[in-house]
């Protein structure tokens, strides 16, 4: 390469790297709008959770024909891109594979495995895109995956499908130039797949053939980068942040259910025999007022909205829901779809107003998720034991429906008869606690 290709390719690295720091910032600006929450209890533990989940997909395998090609792909492009390295070198010094001479067999056994690789991730991607495309399966032709989502899920594939095509090109017309007379590139590494797409380039002169080497090789390191910047806007979003969020995971049980702070402070208040019930508090007239539950993505924690970005789409949840499986209208993929539209949305007003949010009379309640989906929630952690990134869409569903019951008494009207029947009677019955064993008497 020239010094003119060397100050291009590294204006594209700043340019592309520019932009994918600019969407990771905006992205850990948007997560910490939510509520503080500890999360750095038991490292040992959560360590253990994202090794077990993150990397080594434990949940993913559960279904075998998707985990096992989910794998390939994981596993291909993750590995894949280690060369990536050497590609950004090459292209800054104008070198040509720098780390051949210094790795010797080595390097021979990491492109060979590369390419295996690669012809392993196209076979993947292109079962994905039959199951989605001509099979059909349910989940993939869900409501929920109408418009952007649904077409997301093939420009990932076709994206995955062009850059390990393009990886092979780049290799086959390399071997065929390492193996001209005279040797245009000198020796370096093993082509077992690529060796069989070298002879499409027998009797091209040496300068096409070298053309065409450096067109695949530019298409490829800016297919990276664009694939890169993609997935600000992507369901892809995961292979980042699935470390993340099954690092800061919930350890406690499912089912355990948080308690808040402010009321159980009132209660220990009141069951207090010591305490004085008429002293007053601080108050800071400043502060905000507390709210009880979330009605809007601010009022969620930040580990939820966290969850948000890192959902797949994959509908494992949904699948799995028996709510959604008896035709009733909550899906909880698509709390977790609306919570991250919301939360973009909201991050894409503070930055159209400088930082600040305005107000826009819209909240993730009513405007994105009805009442009607979550009182439909039977809470049975269906969803959270089937996420394989260990997302939490009923921790959201529970948040609003607690706002629903304590902030706007919006509660159906069997629970509030229950609740009613527990604050009057001591049990969700509308029976006095005398008349209890009447029954007793009965013949």
């Amino acid at each position: 390469m020239s010094y003119l290709d060397n100050i291009l390719f590294a204006i594209l690295l700043i340019v592309g790297f520019g932009f994918f720091a600019a969407s990771v910032k905006k992205i850990i600006r948007n997560i910490n709008l939510g509520v503080d929450v500890d999360r750095k209890d038991n490292p040992k533990a959560r360590w253990k959770n994202m090794a077990l989940i993150a990397l080594g997909q434990s949940r993913m395998v559960r279904r075998p024909v998707a985990g096992i090609l989910h794998i390939f792909v994981y596993v291909g492009f993750i590995i894949i891109n280690i060369e990536l390295l050497e590609i950004i070198i090459d292209g800054l010094f104008g070198t040509h594979r720098i780390f051949a001479p210094y790795l010797g067999v080595v390097y021979d056994v990491l492109i060979a495995s590369f390419e295996i690789l690669a012809i392993l991730v196209i076979f993947a991607v292109t079962v994905f895109w039959l199951r989605r495309n001509f099979i059909r399966l349910k989940r993939f032709i869900h409501s929920d995956l109408k418009g952007f989502p649904k077409s997301d899920a093939n420009y990932i594939l076709y994206f995955e499908t062009v850059l390990m095509i393009l990886f092979l090109l780049m290799n086959a017309s390399d071997l065929h130039l390492q193996n001209v007379p005279g040797g245009v590139f000198h020796k370096a590494g093993s082509f077992p797949i690529s060796q069989f797409i070298a002879p499409i380039f027998n009797g091209m002169s040496n300068e096409l053939v070298v053309i065409l080497f450096e067109t695949f090789w530019w298409l490829h390191i800016v297919g990276i980068l664009i694939f890169m910047n993609y997935l600000y806007f992507s369901k892809h979003l995961h292979i980042l942040l699935a470390f993340p969020n099954t690092y800061f995971a919930n350890l406690k049980p499912e089912g355990q259910f948080d308690n808040l702070a402010s009321v159980t402070k009132e209660v220990k208040l009141m069951m207090d025999p010591n305490a004085d019930p008429f002293a007053a508090a601080p108050v800071d007239e400043n502060a905000a007022p507390s709210k009880f539950g979330a009605s809007d993505v601010q009022d969620l924690n930040w580990v939820q909205l966290l969850n948000a970005y890192t959902c797949t789409e994959c509908g494992r949840c949904t699948s799995s829901c028996p709510a959604n499986q008896t035709g009733k209208k909550l899906s909880p993929r698509k709390i977790m779809m609306d919570t991250r539209d919301r939360l973009q949305e909201v991050g894409k007003n503070i930055d159209a107003n400088k930082g600040v949010f305005v107000p826009d009379n819209k909240t993730l309640l009513n405007d994105y998720i009805t009442p009607e989906e979550l009182w439909a929630c039977t809470s049975c952690n269906a969803c959270v034991e089937e996420c394989p990134v260990n997302i939490s869409p009923l921790s959201i569903i529970m948040d609003m429906r607690r706002y629903l019951v304590m902030e706007q008494s919006a509660a159906p009207m069997s629970l509030n008869a229950m609740m009613t029947n527990i604050e009057n009677n001591g049990a969700p019955w509308q029976y006095s606690q005398q008349d209890r064993l009447n029954w007793k008497n009965e013949n």
